[in-house]
């Protein structure tokens, strides 16, 4: 015997006095914004103010930023990425000409310090993209900051 969920139990929590959160985010449009360096809820404002520093409010429609929590994750992901790439290209040119370990050295460490840096930004944007579509943390419109010992 299966048991449909209460409208209460699937209800999602919107912030309170924002008539634009009741609708619902489209997790692959954030996820696309993010990546495009843009404001997850407008898609014109800069998430960015700096390399990898997110923007407190996005310039454009004032939606708040400052909740994101990526942590680590960008740098797993892009490191997750580039390996695959780097690795599998070293695997396929050893195999294919067997060049002189410098020749590697000068094809392959530029290579990873260019693809390196230019993912994490775009890596960065999608995972807080990603948390405002999913409503983590802060974005839902309420204060999950560790409360402060006195």
């Amino acid at each position: 015997m299966t048991q449909t969920p209460s409208t209460a139990e699937t209800a999602v929590t919107f912030a309170p006095g924002r008539g634009d959160d009741v609708a619902e985010r489209s997790v692959w449009q954030s996820l696309s914004r993010g990546a495009r360096l843009r404001c997850p809820s407008c898609g014109t404002g800069k998430i960015f103010r700096a390399y990898l520093k997110v923007n407190d409010i996005c310039p454009n429609c004032r939606e708040e930023l400052h909740h994101h929590r990526a942590d680590d994750a960008p740098p797993y992901f892009t490191m997750l990425i580039v390996g695959h790439i780097i690795i599998g290209g070293v695997l396929a040119l050893e195999q294919s000409h067997a060049p002189p370990t410098w020749v590697h050295a000068v094809i392959w460490l530029p290579l990873l310090l260019i693809m390196s840096l230019a993912l994490l930004p775009p890596i960065k944007g999608a995972l807080v993209g990603l948390q405002w579509a999913l409503r983590m943390h802060g974005f839902e419109g309420i204060d999950d900051s560790p409360a402060e010992d006195v």
